[in-house]
Parts: C-alpha cells; structure tokens; sequence
C-alpha cells in the first residue's frame, strides 16, 4: 500500500499534501470541513475518499463521491482537476472498467443504451452536479432529466454515496435541505452506508441547526487547520497576501439605475480603465448577469483587447471557450474578466485588481479570495462598490445583508484573510423540508392537472429558481424534435425567461400526449426543459442569454445522435437490431440481477427477491397488444413471443377484434400485466407484494398509485376496469419462465379500486405499506438494482449476434 504523500504527489504533481489534508486521508473522517479558499479542498476531499477506498480498502466508505456545488461555473473546473487526477493515477475509466468513472449531471440524461453511472453501482465513481441537478434528483424530482428515472438516481444517490456540500454559505435554500436529507437517512435508514460533509472556506455551526438534524450536532467530527497546518510555507504565504481594501468612487444609486442603469455602468467602465493595471489581470464581479452583460459591452467599445464573460447562462460548448480562456496565461497587454457571483467561489482566478458589488459578508470573504490569491504579488487592491439602500437592487440578496456588509467592510482596510473578521451572520428563515414532505415526493406519478409538487423552496433562494432552454430551428411546430443534450441546454433564470416569454413562444414536452405542446409564461417552473425558436433570438456566444435580443439567429447546436423525448408510453430499450425471444430476455435479466446483488454483496434473501423479479418483469410483453406493436406482419415465423424487435418509432399498442379490425390501447404498459400475473400465480410468496412493485415498477411509469390516464381508450360498454392499456380479462398465453411454466393468465383489476376486494389489499394500500416497512431509501435502492440489471441484459443483448 502507498502511502498517502505518495499518493498525492502521483495524482497532483505538488511535492508535499497540506497537513490538514492528509489527516483526512488518514484520520477520522469528519463531517465539516472548514479551510480557507485557495487551500486545496477539493483534492483533500476526492484524494482522501480514493485512498481510503482504492488503498486502505475501507469497505464502509461509500462507492460514489458526489460533489453538489452551489455554482455551474464551478461544475466544469471541479470535474476537469479530477479527471487530471485519477488519469495520473491511472485509475480513470469508463463505467464498466472497473476504474473510476466521473459523470457531470447537468442535465439532458444520455440514452438507456448509453452505459452510465447509473448502469454500474457496484463500482466507484464520482458525481458533480449543480445543488439544482443534484439535490432535486435526491428529492425524486431530477430536473433535467425523464421524469421516469427519478427513482433510479434517488435510490443512488441515497445509498452508498458520500455527499460532498462545497461552499456552503452559497447554498441559500438547499443548505438547510442538505442537513434534513442527512437526517431522515439516519432515521429512516439506508441499505448501504452514506454520508456527508459540509466544507466551506466561511463556516458557522449555526447554519447546520434544523429541526430533524439537531440532536447530531453535537456529534459532528470537525476538521479545520491547527498550528502544523499554519507553519506550512504555502499556507502562510496565502494568509498574509497583502490586499488593500477601499470603496469604489462610483455608486449604484437610485438616480444612475434609471434608464437599465446606463450611467452606472459608464461610470463603472470608466474607473475600472483607470485602475486596471497593465500586464495583470483585472477581475469585476457584480450581483445581477444582465448589469453583467452592460459592463461587458461598454468596456468592450473602449478595449484592443475585448474582456472576457463569466455566469451562469451559457451553453456549455461556449463556456468552455470562455473558462479555456480564463485559464490561459495573462496576455503579455493584461486583461479584464466581467463576471457574476458565479466565481465567487471554488474558480481557481486571481486578479491584482479586483471590482465587487456590496454583498453579504460571507459571499465578498469569497470574492475576496479571487484577489492576490496566492500571494503572487507585492501588493493587490480591491474596490467595492456600494449599493445605495433607496436603489432597490439589492436583489439577489437581502438589503439587511448589504448594509451589515457595508458596516464590515467600512471598519477595516485589508482583506488579508489574516485580517478579516470571522462569518457569524445568521442563515435567515428558509422553507424546511420535513419527513412528510419526502415520503409524499416518493410518489412520482404525473400529476394530471400538468403541475408537479414544485421543490424549488428546497433548492434554491426566492428569486434564483432556474429552468433551462434550449434552441432548435424550426417555423411554427416543433413537430418530432428530439430530446435535448446536454450540449445545447442552457440555464436561465425564471425572471429573465418570463422577461423572454413575454413576446416569445416557447413549448415544453408532454409524456402524456407525447408532444411539444405550446406553454405560457405563467406555468413554467423550475427545471424545465423548455423548446426554443432559433429565429426569436435570446443567445449570443459571448454574452449568453439575454432576454432583449430578439434580433440574433442562436445557431443550434448540432447533435450526433438524435434520442426521443421519453413518453408514458414508449420504452427506448425494446427497439434493436435482432428479435429477441422473450423467454431468452427473462432468462438474461435473471441472471444479471443475481450477478449485480452478489457484486454488490447483498444478502441471500435480497439477491433471490431482485432475481425473480426479474424473471418475471416482462412476462406482460406476452400481451397481444405489445406483440402487435413491435412485430407488425415482419415477425419470425416461430420463436415467439418476443421481447425486442427491430421495429423503430412510437409503438401502436393494438389487438385485433374479431372482424380482423383494430382495437386501440394507448399508452399499454407490459410491466401492470407483468405484475398482475405475478400476483395471480404467487399467492403464497412471503415477498409477494415487494417482487409485485418492484416487476411494475421497472420502467418507472407504474409505482405507488394505479389509475387510467387521460389519453387512454375505454373498453366498449365502460363495464370492464381499465389502467395503462390493460383491461379487465385480458389474458396472457402460456409461458415457460426459466424451466418454469405458467399457464394461461386472466388478468385482474379489482386492485384498482380502494379497500379491500376480491384480490385483497388495493395496490395503494399494498405499496404504502411497502414504503412504511422498508422506508423509501429502501425501496428506491430495490427498485433500482431490478432496473439496472434490466439495461444491463438488454445491452448484453444488443451487441449480442
């Protein structure tokens, strides 16, 4: 085994790891983390948790690190040093390897065929996301992604994961759900073990005190830097970097603000030109991207040499122009960055010169740090501009924050981090998600009136809830337009999207329908994924979004693949190359179920429950109804039923009446008929109900309630129970399951209806008790590990002759 400095240099190339961070490699693993900006934590988090799991061979250190970050901007630079990192460790892979994979979860999921993180859960890998993406999947809401692989990342994320809150004091709303996630995992249990750990450069006990976390407290193992760590050369160095601080001479005042703040900005560009200094680099931070986007363009008429934009509602390809340029030496003339409060935290920038708006006190401790930040020069100055209380721009923050800033700052003239005094604002009164709260989040069905339970109280700030849009060139219908990539979407503010949709069309993908459907400015909500017309305008490369460009064509962004919107009624994974017998898939899935649950070390009575499921969970696929949709007059003569075809497109789920013409059944769902011959055939099985939830749920489309849908046909005579295409009679052939054989299959839908009925329990009453005995961390990690080995077989499948 290596030891941990070796370790560390291999991965870093620095000669020596600070102290502090190889007692987290070596010590207790603590819970906070609390270490000033510029101090290397994200390496002494990542290194630390790869020794322990790949050297020490800690088994109780969870397999999945997740780094939730309360800013976009950091995602891409976070990701990037890790990948460098385990590449010089040669321990950088794909999903499947056997390495250690790193994932970005910013939206625009790939295709089922595509082998994920998701896919492989007995292996290591390291997850970066947003606290949007990443805190909304862990509340089986995932913003930008099919709704229909919500439980798949909640069961994940809450099982065998070490969950990793980077600069806290930005997390507004998500901080207090953070904590309460910790706790209910505490009480209601996890399969495998998971964790957290709270870091932050501006750390306060207080800001972790919520109602269900409380009683830990006391508990928390706490890792700061001791006399050792401040002996280090490097450590002192950037303590005492020498940082004169005074106010700007311009104001953001309630007379320069009229006229979208013209004056403000003229007079801003113009002191900037006069401080910045030649050969160095100059960084402006302020508050708001669209007084962002002004300074960017008066500077720019005033420059040989453009500055550079920095926020949050770029499209990745060109913040990743953007953040390169960054990165690049300084030219030889010195530069400008315009920036938001996007790089207040984690980038790894410095400037000899530094302009910020008045913030609060926590959040300009951080812009601070983009200033002389490792000492490397002689002297450095910092402005900040104030921001007059009769102005009215505080947002995004609070006035009482500013004028408490304002008072800070006034009373000091160096921002050494030596000098500055210590966080100690209060976190403010936020929305609280509580146990309830969650258990009724589990139930994932589409709500029918189009609104989802909205989250965004938990994640983010009033006024800072987040959608994303995406642009695709067309004339007046969308039409079959694909799902969006990851590539082409781009975040926007709820305000500056209703500002857009204020003269503008946008269209929002329905799985019920399955279509775009047109959708007004008033119903959007957080994490959306919303269409776009390229023609209206709204993007430019060097700006990003801005709502008053109306004028620019936004070039779309070109796709290699084309993947469709996932729709109630589609299923992505039945379409391949060959016919493949139903008995064979079964059979496959069988197996990688007992294969995944003895990688993943689970017990003999779980493994057994996970693997007959699977070999149950398509037996519904024997429906005529599904056999007509994907084999039409072009299937095999023998060999059926049949699980996959080559059959492409939207399925026509249909059976034949007597007179040879077609009976409709929109929207059929194999995995209701699959569950229901379970039930008829298995009255006996201890785990009965479980194994019944875990075969319909295995698409994500049938889980805790059991109801018609809209767009459904109705049986003649409306007599007969009807849900997902399945109607009350309808029979399933004989079937041979693994040497098994079931015969002929009525299906029943007494179960439909609340209390208690021919079959028994009603199947609201079956899966609420299902979700008091095993909680729904539980449960969603079952319901995962049947799916996973569902994608798995069927790859296996594909590429199989």
């Amino acid at each position: 085994m290596k030891d941990f400095e070796s370790f560390f240099r291999q991965a870093t190339g620095l000669p020596t790891p600070y102290p502090y961070q190889s007692r987290l490699a070596e010590d207790d693993w603590p819970e906070v983390l609390d270490i000033p900006t510029g101090l290397g934590k994200t390496a002494a988090v990542t290194l630390g948790w790869l020794y322990r799991r790949r050297e020490k061979g800690e088994t109780d250190m969870p397999r999945r690190l997740v780094w939730c970050l309360p800013m976009r901007v950091l995602v891409e630079q976070t990701h990037r040093n890790i990948r460098e990192w385990l590449a010089a460790l040669d321990l950088l892979g794909e999903p499947g390897d056997g390495k250690v994979s790193t994932h970005l979860l910013m939206g625009g999921e790939p295709s089922l065929r595509t082998a994920t993180w998701a896919s492989y859960p007995e292996e290591e890998s390291i997850l970066i996301g947003t606290q949007d993406m990443l805190l909304s999947r862990a509340l089986m809401r995932g913003y930008g992604m099919s709704r229909y692989q919500w439980p798949v990342h909640f069961g994940l994320l809450h099982n065998d994961a070490l969950w990793v809150y980077d600069e806290i004091q930005l997390m507004g709303a998500a901080l207090p759900t953070s904590t309460q996630l910790e706790a209910f995992r505490r009480t209601l249990r996890t399969q495998r073990s998971t964790r957290s750990l709270w870091a932050s450069a501006t750390l306060h006990r207080n800001w972790l005190d919520t109602v269900d976390f409380r009683p830990h407290l006391e508990t928390l193992g706490w890792l700061s830097l001791n006399d050792e760590d401040r002996r280090h050369d490097q450590v002192t160095q950037r303590l005492t970097a020498k940082k004169k601080l005074q106010p700007a001479r311009t104001r953001l005042t309630a007379d320069n603000r009229k006229s979208k703040a013209a004056a403000y900005i003229k007079g801003l560009a113009q002191e900037i030109l006069e401080e910045h200094q030649p050969g160095s680099q100059t960084l402006v931070i302020l508050n708001r991207v669209e007084r962002a986007q002004a300074l960017h363009a008066a500077l720019a008429k005033q420059m040989e040499t453009a500055p550079l934009l920095l926020h949050a509602r770029f499209r990745p390809p060109e913040r990743d122009e953007i953040e390169s340029a960054i990165r690049a030496e300084t030219p030889a003339e010195g530069r400008i960055i315009v920036a938001t409060q996007a790089v207040e935290a984690g980038v790894d920038i410095s400037s000899r010169v530094l302009f910020t708006e008045l913030a609060p006190w926590s959040s300009l401790v951080q812009r601070f740090g983009r200033c002389n930040r490792g000492g490397e020069h002689p002297e450095a100055t910092i402005y900040w501009i104030d921001i007059e209380e009769e102005s009215k721009e505080a947002l995004p923050y609070e006035m009482e924050d500013l004028l408490a800033a304002r008072e800070q700052l006034s009373a000091i003239e160096s921002a050494s981090p030596g000098d500055l005094p210590a966080v100690d604002a209060a976190t403010g009164i936020r929305r609280v998600i509580r146990r309830r709260d969650l258990i009724d989040l589990f139930n994932t069905d589409p709500d029918l009136s189009g609104f989802d339970v909205d989250i965004s109280a938990y994640i983010r700030d009033p006024g800072q809830a987040q959608s994303q849009v995406f642009w695709r060139d067309f004339e007046d219908d969308p039409g079959e337009q694909p799902a969006p990539t990851r590539e082409e979407l781009c975040p926007v503010g709820l305000g500056q999207l209703k500002d857009y949709l204020s003269k503008r069309k946008a269209w929002i993908w329905d799985p019920l329908s399955e279509r775009w459907e047109p959708v007004r400015k008033d119903r959007i909500r957080p994490g959306q994924q919303l269409l776009l017309q390229s023609r209206a305008g709204g993007y430019t490369a060097t700006a990003g979004f801005d709502a008053t460009d109306s004028k620019s064509f936004v070039e779309p962004i070109q796709m290699d693949t084309a993947i469709l919107a996932e729709s109630q009624g589609s299923d992505d994974m039945t379409v391949m190359k060959r016919y493949v017998p139903l008995s064979e898939h079964l059979q496959d899935v069988d197996a990688a179920g007992a294969d995944l649950a003895e990688k993943l070390e689970q017990d003999e009575a779980l493994a057994e429950i996970i693997a007959t499921a699977g070999r149950w969970h398509d037996v519904g696929k024997a429906h005529e109804a599904f056999q007509n949709a994907i084999t039409g007059d072009d299937a095999p003569g023998d060999g059926g039923p049949w699980a996959k075809s080559p059959r492409g497109g939207r399925p026509n789920f249909h059976v034949r009446n007597e007179d040879g013409t077609k009976q409709q059944r929109r929207g059929f769902r194999h995995e209701l008929a699959s569950a229901l011959a379970w039930l008829e055939h298995q009255s006996d099985h201890p785990q009965r109900d479980l194994i019944a939830y875990l075969i319909a749920a295995h698409h994500g489309k049938v889980r805790l309630g059991l109801r018609a849908l809209p767009n459904e046909n109705a049986p003649p005579g409306g007599q007969r129970l009807f849900a997902r295409g399945v109607w009350e009679g309808d029979r399933l052939p004989p079937l041979r399951l693994n040497g098994q054989s079931v015969p002929e299959t009525e299906l029943r839908l007494d179960l439909m209806k609340l209390g208690r009925g021919p079959q028994g329990p009603s199947w609201t009453e079956r899966t609420r008790q299902l979700l008091d005995e095993h909680g729904p961390f539980k449960l969603a990690w079952f319901e995962a590990l049947v799916r996973i080995a569902d994608w798995r077989a069927s790859r296996e499948e594909e590429h199989s002759p």
